[in-house]
């Protein structure tokens, strides 16, 4: 093999393509055959079940198993909750009681188990948008069935590469990325007060930021609730700004892409293409640069959910940045606001 050639196959294994490739296929083989069997309106739980394959992607395959198995696991209690809080009529005081144990159980899990990303933000996704969709009774089981194979299928595809691996015996080490993260587990953050911090930070900003979109009578108020835990940081990390700035202006971006494919009415198979592709972009991106991550991501994320619910295309937009925005505000808030409290203790210390 010439340099040049090798150069190539190393510089595609840094963008991880094996990754974006599992993530991708976990997300679009189930609603291929959802599309097949007709039932358009089970696409949410076999999509948020297909988050399974977004855990675990730099673990090694003997911690690997544990990662995504503990993150595909609560993907499937949340969903088991928001199916239950769907059923029994979706009201303001079940959603709000369901959305904060899984912000905060969320939080306390991904801490735990060395989780990445260690926010609760796909579990609050797959809560809030599946406990909003209308469910009969009769339903539970088949929709909750439908996430359940979702998981286990992308459970196996983020494994397989342990085969991959082996069958390509001496050149794994040119064909593949390195698997350099070590996650640990850590029962001692049930008690760690950054880990509570966290929490108090996510239940407050989800609280604010759900309440001012529904006082505002916004259509989607879970995306400004979404936008919150997704731009507050997980435990013991930096608190930044800049993640905020990017994910408005990323999302921004993102609005106009998905404007551009939703707006035409395209067809069910090219909505499916559209997510696949979404879900490759993403995981490409999500570790390069946030905001252009977004330009995938959006488009992803607003093509599941009209798949699964359709609604008027520029309702859909419109309610995708202005609670993204109204999310990000709130969440810089409480970040300048720590920021602050933790100066006057630094200064008082001192």
């Amino acid at each position: 093999m010439s340099e040049g050639l090798l150069e190539r196959v190393r510089s595609l294994r840094a963008l991880d393509i094996e990754v974006a490739v599992r993530a991708s296929l976990a997300m679009a083989l189930p609603l291929v055959l959802l599309v097949v069997w007709g039932r358009l309106d089970w696409t949410a739980y076999a999509s948020f079940g297909a988050m399974t394959a977004l855990y675990g992607r730099n673990d090694p395959y003997r911690l690997r198993a544990r990662t995504i198995s503990i993150g595909g696991g609560f993907l499937l209690v949340s969903i088991t909750l928001a199916l239950i809080v769907a059923i029994a009529g979706a009201s303001l005081p079940l959603l709000t009681a369901g959305l904060l144990f899984v912000v905060a159980a969320g939080i306390l899990i991904a801490a735990t188990a060395g989780l990445v990303p260690g926010t609760p933000l796909f579990f609050v996704f797959a809560f809030a948008v599946c406990a909003q969709v209308p469910t009969p009774a009769a339903e539970f089981g088949p929709r909750l069935l439908v996430a359940v194979c979702g998981a286990v299928f992308a459970w196996l595809l983020t494994m397989s590469g342990w085969t991959l691996r082996r069958l390509s015996g001496d050149r794994s080490a040119v064909l593949f990325k390195g698997l350099p993260r070590r996650p640990r587990l850590w029962p001692r953050a049930v008690t760690d007060p950054q880990v509570w911090l966290a929490i108090l930070q996510n239940v407050v900003g989800v609280l604010i930021a759900g309440g001012l979109a529904i006082a505002a009578g916004i259509g989607h108020p879970y995306w400004a609730v979404v936008a919150v835990v997704a731009v507050l940081p997980p435990p013991r990390a930096a608190h930044s700004i800049s993640r905020a700035v990017h994910r408005v202006v990323g999302t921004a971006l993102g609005v106009v892409v998905t404007g551009l494919v939703l707006l035409p009415g395209p067809s069910v198979a090219w909505l499916v293409v559209v997510i696949a592709v979404s879900q490759f972009g993403a995981e490409i991106l999500v570790g390069k640069h946030y905001g252009a991550a977004l330009l995938f991501i959006t488009p992803l994320a607003l093509s599941v959910v009209h798949l699964s619910s359709p609604v008027p295309v520029p309702a859909l937009l419109v309610d995708r940045i202005v609670e993204t925005a109204l999310g990000a505000a709130v969440a810089i808030l409480l970040v300048l606001l720590f920021r602050f409290g933790s100066g006057k203790r630094t200064g008082a210390a001192a």
